[in-house]
């Protein structure tokens, strides 16, 4: 196989599958134009780790992972044919949707649950577990996009999470929600498709604002120019088997087009809302 950009041929080599203790790779084809992630997919907890003191009952709440999420995403590597990037540790052992200088990175009490484990972490055993898991995980995606651009396109960033219909007593509104920061190309068009189904309840930066300095998407969409976007979906819709696989039938559709668009596949640096954005991996 073979592509080229700018006139310089490349060889275009499928993305192969890979597991390690803090990520999974779903094996793809890169010139699709397309990365699937998955930052809070698991709610595995390193045996030596002992549960971080929590009874199991707690690993099958949010606090945990983002229920659904895991499904949707392979179901939707499936159907595209396109790679992703899938975390296999609890965000309770650490987020790797958070900057490493993120004072959230490691929580000790998460939506009232006092995490014993994290409770006493000093800054080696902060660092420890950065390198242990944030860091592999957040390598794993920088490789999947470089092979993206070594088969000569530049790809489209999808990042998937899940959200809990009632939060602190209230009901949440929305189906869904499209965060995002200053790159508007692909929420412009996740926005347009989800809001043209009558029966969907879409949020615009809701239920999270999607300007998060150091998150998964600063780090690899919004510093190197990619486009980007997360979509959150109500955790009680893709619960089980067959909303997961009615998501993946909803998205997949939207995101053949978003990653078959030219003006998706260019490079383009629209900063942060929420201020500089170095030019450097930080």
């Amino acid at each position: 196989m073979t592509s080229e950009t700018d006139g310089f041929p490349r060889i275009a080599r499928p993305i192969a599958s890979e597991h390690d203790e803090a990520f999974e790779i779903v094996g793809g084809d890169p010139r699709i134009g397309l990365v699937l992630i998955a930052d809070h997919a698991s709610n595995r907890v390193p045996e030596d780790l002992a549960d971080l003191g929590l009874p199991e009952t707690e690993f099958r709440r949010h606090i945990a992972y983002d229920i659904g999420v895991e499904g949707v995403t392979r179901s939707l590597a499936r159907r595209l044919g396109a790679p992703a990037v899938i975390s296999r540790f609890s965000r309770l052992v650490i987020d790797p949707n958070r900057g490493a200088d993120d004072p959230t990175l490691v929580m000790r009490l998460s939506d009232g649950a006092v995490v014993p484990g994290n409770a006493r972490i000093d800054e080696a055993g902060r660092r420890a577990r950065i390198e242990r898991f944030w860091r592999p995980y957040d390598r794993a995606i920088g490789r999947v996009i470089d092979a993206a651009f070594a088969a000569g396109r530049p790809p489209v960033l999808f990042s998937l999470h899940s959200f809990t219909p009632i939060w602190r007593g209230r009901p949440r509104p929305w189906h869904c929600g499209v965060l995002w920061d200053a790159d508007p190309r692909l929420p412009e068009i996740l926005l347009g498709h989800l809001r043209a189904e009558a029966d969907l309840v879409v949020g615009d930066n809701e239920p999270y604002d999607g300007a998060l300095a150091g998150d998964t998407m600063w780090r690899h969409g919004t510093r190197r120019g990619l486009a980007h976007g997360i979509l959150e979906i109500r955790q009680d819709l893709i619960a089980e088997a067959a909303g997961i696989e009615a998501w993946a039938a909803r998205i997949a559709p939207i995101l053949t087009e978003a990653a078959g668009r030219a003006e998706l596949a260019e490079t383009r640096l629209h900063g942060s809302r929420t201020g500089p954005v170095p030019a450097e991996p930080v």
